[in-house]
């Protein structure tokens, strides 16, 4: 049986519909807190339900995470990093956050804007980072959509196992995850590891 809760944010989010999508991930992507986990797992339920289309989902997920970062990535090439030290905490960015977003930003470079969208916290604020660094506009979007692609995929992935096999997911996914991570997370995890170490040496002086 799924909780009461879970089964309210599914239906939700099929009032809402695919615009509801986009404009609740834009809102995960800004400086405010709204988890994406709330809203794209209930759009995988609905797609294992027949009731949305899991390609439409993802990129409708995907549109809103970049619409949402876009936002963060022109606050910070308009105000600057003074304005958003001084007043941030009144959009919730508090100065350790953006000094953790920030230093994960330096260490990484550009790449951050892909890697980040992976991570809790560092997720909505590493557009911040990549504005005050004026990191070229068509980089940022590729790289925010690429992040924000996977992250919505196994977030609806996720969604439709829990539609598929209900309250008994956690014996039934086990050979759907342990597919998923051989044929798909680990593979992928080396390429990125790959791009990665790429990146960097492209970026080094004398290589």
């Amino acid at each position: 049986m799924l909780t009461s809760f879970f089964q309210w944010l599914a239906d939700s989010v099929l009032a809402l519909g695919y615009p509801g999508i986009v404009l609740l991930m834009a809102i995960e992507s800004s400086v405010l807190p709204l988890p994406s986990e709330l809203v794209m797992p209930p759009a995988g339920y609905l797609v294992s339900k027949g009731q949305m289309s899991a390609g439409l989902a993802v990129a409708a997920g995907t549109l809103g995470s970049v619409l949402g970062a876009l936002l963060n990535y022109l606050l910070a090439v308009v105000v600057g990093e003074p304005v958003l030290r001084r007043y941030g905490k009144f959009v919730l960015v508090s100065e350790r956050s953006l000094d953790r977003t920030e230093a994960f930003f330096r260490r990484h470079g550009e790449i951050s804007t892909f890697i980040g969208r992976l991570l809790p916290v560092i997720r909505h604020l590493i557009s911040i980072p990549a504005g005050m660094s004026r990191m070229a506009l068509g980089r940022f979007v590729a790289f925010t959509a690429l992040g924000a692609g996977l992250w919505c995929s196994i977030l609806t992935y996720l969604g439709w196992l829990i539609g598929r096999h209900g309250g008994d997911v956690a014996r039934a996914i086990g050979p759907y995850v342990h597919h998923t991570l051989l044929y798909y997370v680990l593979p992928g995890a080396v390429v990125l590891v790959a791009l990665y170490v790429w990146w960097r040496r492209r970026g080094t002086p004398g290589r």
